[in-house]
Formats: C-alpha cells, structure tokens, sequence
C-alpha cells in the first residue's frame, strides 16, 4: 500500500472549522475540553497526507465524559490504541480525519502541539519534513510502519526546536516512531 503526500490546501482550515464546530457543540458540556488542529494539515505550506488530525485535549476526570459526548454524535471509540492517556475514534463521514481525546499535559499532546508550533514558525524544518514525506512517499512499496520510521529523524530535530519535551520523552516518542 502506497503513501499518500500532497501538497499543502487551504481547504484543510476549512474542514478542520467544520469538524471543530461539530465537536465543540457535542463537547459543550465538558468544561475542560478544547480541540486543536494538529499534525500537517494543521501547518500552512506542508506537505501532507490528506487526513486531517485533531485532538480533543480533556483534563482527565473529564475523559470518560468526552468519549460518551463524541459517541452522541456518531464517532465510534476505537480505545487508546496502545498511547496511554490518548483515546481514539473512527469519523462518522468526511473529511478523513483522525480525532483523539486526549489527556492534557501529557507528553503525547505537548509532541503534537510542539511539532504543529515548530513546523508553523520555521521554514527551514517544515521544508526538511516536507522533502523527507515526499521521499518516502515517492517508493510505491512504502508501508505505513516504514513512513513513521524514516520520518523520526527529522521529527526529533523538530522536538528538540520546541523545548517542550524530556530527553526521557524525546526517546519514548523515537521508540513508538520505530527509530
């Protein structure tokens, strides 16, 4: 199965307003929730997979509150997928997107909002991200667990930008990329 890059759209924003729209409305109720565009599409001018990704940040006592108010509306709880602390879900319809619930503070949420901050303020690292997706993406034979793994080198440069994490958590995240 082939990777999917393309080139960085503007209708990405405007799918992510849709979606927000439609969560915050079902979230309404949970006092601690917010929802923030994460991962490429949420960075201007970088390439990426055309798959929107937005995580719901929840204190934790909220969590259980937030799965059931996204069930509500028709998304189907996938569990954490093996990331503690990050709750997933299948979208009910389009546009293709991935949606977490996610504990706030965590490393997984810091790792997200790092790279999406990082990415949007310096040219020099999205444009090194942008050529290694494309390269990977490029090698029809390329498999999803392969295009994490070649992508964790400069993910890393990214985190390390950002300041926001550990040494321990910047090696935890090398760990789960496969690197």
């Amino acid at each position: 199965m082939s990777i999917e890059v393309v080139d960085w759209s503007p209708r990405w924003a405007e799918q992510f307003d849709e979606v927000a729209t439609v969560l915050r409305t079902a979230l309404a109720d949970v006092a601690s929730a917010r929802v923030e565009h994460v991962g490429s599409t949420s960075v201007p001018g970088l390439a990426a997979k055309p798959v929107l990704d937005v995580d719901v940040i929840v204190d934790a006592h909220d969590v259980p509150q937030a799965i059931a108010a996204l069930e509500g509306v028709g998304y189907v709880h996938r569990g954490d997928l093996g990331v503690t602390g990050r709750e997933a879900f299948h979208a009910p319809d389009g546009p293709r997107r991935n949606v977490y619930v996610c504990v706030a503070g965590t490393a997984n949420v810091r790792n997200h909002l790092a790279v999406r901050d990082v990415l949007r303020s310096r040219d020099d690292l999205r444009e090194a991200y942008a050529a290694v997706k494309r390269a990977l993406a490029a090698d029809p034979a390329m498999d999803i667990d392969t295009y994490l793994a070649g992508k964790s080198a400069v993910l890393q440069q990214v985190l390390e930008a950002s300041g926001e994490l550990t040494q321990a958590e910047l090696d935890a995240i090398r760990r789960l990329n496969g690197a």
